[in-house]
Parts: C-alpha cells; sequence; structure tokens
C-alpha cells in the first residue's frame, strides 16, 4: 500500500528536481511572480524533501511500535492459562475459578459454548453480529487482562511462589501492556501527521509543489512557445497528485 505511492511521491520531487534545473539553464526564465523564482522553486523543492523525509522516519518509528506491542502481547494468553490453573490449584472458590476461565475465553477470542446456528430463509444473510464476541482488540485485551488481576487480588488463596505469576508481577506487565498500546497509538498520529504535512507540500492545490510545476510550464510555454526546445525539455516531466 505505502511502497507504491511513497515512490509516487519520490517521484514527483524528482521531476521537479529537473525542472528546476531546465528552467535555471534557460536564459529567458524570467517569472515576475515571485513563487516561480529559482530561488522559491529550490526552497519548495527542499521543503518537499523535508516532508518526504518526516514521512518515512515516522512510518519507520510506528513499524517499530507495532512490532514492540506484538511482542509484549505474544505471550498473553499462555500466561492467561497459566493463572487460570495457578488460581485452580490454590483451592479457590469455583465461582472464580468460573469467572476467571470467562476472562481467558474473551482473551482467546472463544464462547462459552458453540454458538447454535441461525435459520434463515433461501437467499438470506444470516446475521453477522457473532464475531463481536471475540474481543479481540488491543485495548480489549488490555482490558480483560485487567479484569483478570482484579478478580485474582480479591482471591484471598491466590498467592503464587512462581514471581511471573504474582500479582506485583501482573501488574508490571498490564502496565508494559497498556505502555506499548499507547505508543502505537502516539506514533501512529505522529505517521498521519507527517503524511498530512507531505500532502500539504507536494498537492496543495494552490501552493504545492505539483500546482507549482504545472504554473512553470504554462509559463515557459508563454515565453518560448509550444514547439521551443526550452519547452520540450520540460514538457514530459510528469508530476501526479497521489491519492493517500
Amino acid at each position: 500500500m505505502y511502497s507504491t505511492s511513497e515512490t509516487g511521491h519520490a517521484k514527483n520531487a524528482a521531476a521537479f528536481r529537473d525542472l528546476i534545473a531546465f528552467c535555471t539553464g534557460n536564459p529567458g526564465y524570467n517569472p515576475s511572480a515571485t513563487a516561480l523564482s529559482i530561488a522559491s522553486l529550490t526552497a519548495k523543492l527542499s521543503d518537499a524533501r523535508t516532508a518526504l523525509s518526516n514521512v518515512m522516519a515516522a512510518q519507520t518509528i510506528f513499524n517499530n511500535a507495532v512490532n514492540n506491542r506484538k511482542l509484549e502481547f505474544q505471550n498473553l494468553k499462555p500466561l492467561a492459562t497459566r493463572i487460570v490453573n495457578a488460581l485452580n490449584a490454590s483451592g479457590a472458590p469455583a465461582e472464580a475459578v468460573k469467572d476467571a476461565k470467562s476472562i481467558i475465553r474473551k482473551l482467546r477470542g472463544k464462547r462459552a459454548a458453540a454458538e447454535k446456528p441461525v435459520e434463515t430463509a433461501p437467499g438470506t444473510t444470516p446475521p453477522g453480529n457473532s464475531i463481536s464476541v471475540s474481543q479481540q482488540s488491543y485495548d480489549q485485551k488490555v482490558q480483560h487482562f485487567s479484569k483478570l488481576i482484579a478478580l485474582l487480588s480479591t482471591t484471598a488463596t491466590y498467592n503464587p511462589n512462581e514471581t511471573e505469576l504474582t500479582i506485583t508481577a501482573l501488574q508490571a506487565k498490564l502496565t508494559a501492556l497498556q505502555a506499548a498500546e499507547t505508543a502505537v497509538i502516539g506514533a501512529y498520529t505522529a505517521y498521519s501527521n507527517s503524511r498530512i504535512a507531505r500532502d500539504e507540500a507536494l498537492y496543495n492545490p494552490a501552493t504545492g509543489l505539483v500546482a507549482t510545476a504545472g504554473n512553470v510550464k504554462k509559463y515557459v510555454k508563454a515565453i518560448s512557445g509550444y514547439s521551443s526546445p526550452y519547452y520540450e525539455q520540460i514538457s514530459g516531466l510528469m508530476f501526479r497528485a497521489i491519492k493517500t
């Protein structure tokens, strides 16, 4: 998704670089519009390159945050299984064990029992709300794990010798899960904002790089003529407004 569009953005910047070079070598290039001066074009290219670099940097940070979150959450389900086994072995009340197993089923995205098929009329689509029972988004997993810890904290018999299963260790794990999710949200916000800034620099309909390139072409054609070699130099340079 991103690789194709990011290549297109870079191609626009590269074409604008070539446009500046040709205009610099054109002895008749002397626009009255400040926005079309060589100095302004050079500054616009610099801004566009900075915007493109910022997107790549922000995307890398976002990808790293996503990978870190994946690592942080990957052992959550087996950890929860160990917890309920430890709770069961501690002699906890049956209701407490039942509640813990219910929470863990939600962590695993499983139902307490197989869902009864829904009969529908021929040619109709059965109700599609069953997928919501999974509750497998990261924030929901954090919520379920938090509920599990709250249950353990109120169960007097739960006092395991294994350090990683203690309430203190589980609270630390919960904090790490929350931090990983928060980091992804923050990184995505920064990444999204960098893309907005890039699109403003390249594709603003009045001041963007692509719009400016179009105005440069119009100016050169006006002063040199459609068939002039100076216009031919730049007429083939392609600039595309890319939707992202």
